[in-house]
């Protein structure tokens, strides 16, 4: 009898579904925040090789 009152009283809490649910949405959070990190990470290099490319091919003129 003592299973079934415990079964009873962990379907009806919430707690636990609640706590599922933040787990699920951090879980997403952090997911989408490395697909972010991940895209800017690769457009930055090739950004830094173009300006790096840029840099190297431009002249400075040291007299006025």
């Amino acid at each position: 009898m003592k299973f079934f009152k415990l079964a009873r009283k962990i379907r009806t809490e919430e707690d636990g579904a609640v706590t599922v649910d933040w787990v699920v949405l951090t879980a997403a959070v952090v997911g989408l925040g490395a697909a972010a990190l991940t895209l800017v990470r690769t457009n930055t290099g090739t950004l830094t090789t173009k300006i790096g490319n840029y840099l190297a091919s431009a002249s400075v003129n040291t007299s006025f």
